[in-house]
């Protein structure tokens, strides 16, 4: 008994150090915001005044909140989806012994080494106004686009750089998980006269819930999450017409431009209830758990 209390003893010991910066850096930052978004907080003064459920009735009737919801919400229930699926779609090339895949995968692997921030800055020189993309949009179609001045289309510009960015990391995710696949369900999906495009239906995809589970909850989390991007194309505005407007950079500048910590930290903990909400409904429709038990 002596034995195994000093054993549970120096197991702590050792978890101490750790235990204490998630203490110190996440659950007190934590339970102050929670405690801060009841009140209206000065960050200038210092000063606070109770409020009660008055910085979530603000935010309510703030357009600015709709846009952003409207805005994020678009570029989850776009960005994700397609970045999975053309993820899966490109690891299962790779994994069919094509020739060349590991040159391919180097190329491919390259947009993640890349910081967001200089990715933004290479697709704001793209589709600028005098970029590449719009010129060889009117040299070929005779029509002139602004993408990052158009209320319509400054988003898609963010949408489409996300995807080529995360689609190589997903990519071998995905990857990881078919050479763990076993052959014989492929040989036996062949002997019942299945071609490639059903092996992939019914073999690869079921056989790849748990990783596609991964993968869709890493995308919902990063795309909700989303600043850097919609930070640097609008000079922090969220425009054209807030068009751009994201919930973290909206929370940004509640917290910073609009001095109002306690309506920053109210909508930041409403985005991590979206957040939660969300990855529990992917996580019993996908019933990732179930899958190979």
């Amino acid at each position: 008994m002596g034995k195994k209390r000093y054993n549970t003893l120096q197991g702590y010991s050792f978890l101490t150090p750790a235990l204490l910066v998630i203490l110190v850096f996440t659950l007190v930052p934590i339970g102050y915001a929670f405690f801060m978004m009841f009140f209206k907080v000065d960050l200038l003064s210092g000063t606070r005044t109770f409020v009660g459920l008055g910085n979530f009735e603000k935010i309510f009737n703030d357009p600015k909140f709709w846009a952003s919801f409207e805005n994020t919400t678009k570029y989850v229930a776009v960005v994700v989806p397609i970045q999975t699926i053309l993820a899966m779609i490109l690891a299962s090339f790779l994994n069919s012994k094509i020739k060349f895949n590991r040159t391919f995968l180097t190329i491919m692997f390259i947009p993640t080494l890349t910081s967001s921030s200089a990715m933004t800055l290479i697709f704001m020189w793209l589709f600028n106004n005098n970029g590449l993309v719009p010129n060889v949009i009117e040299s070929v179609f005779g029509k002139n686009v602004q993408f990052l001045t158009n209320p319509d289309l400054a988003l898609t510009v963010i949408m489409i750089m996300n995807i080529f960015s995360t689609i190589p990391h997903f990519m071998i995710v995905f990857l990881s998980g078919l050479q763990d696949i076993p052959w014989s369900l492929y040989e036996a999906a062949q002997i019942d006269g299945a071609n490639k495009v059903k092996q992939f239906v019914h073999v690869t995809v079921p056989q790849l819930m748990p990783i596609t589970f991964y993968v869709l909850t890493m995308g919902i989390v990063g795309t909700f999450q989303i600043f850097d991007q919609a930070f640097i194309i609008s000079n922090g505005t969220g425009g054209p017409q807030n068009s751009t407007l994201t919930f973290s950079l909206y929370i940004y500048q509640l917290a910073f431009s609009s001095n109002d910590m306690g309506r920053a930290t109210a909508l930041a903990f409403m985005l991590g209830l979206i957040i939660f909400t969300v990855t529990f409904i992917v996580n019993k429709l996908l019933k990732a758990d179930k899958v190979n038990g």
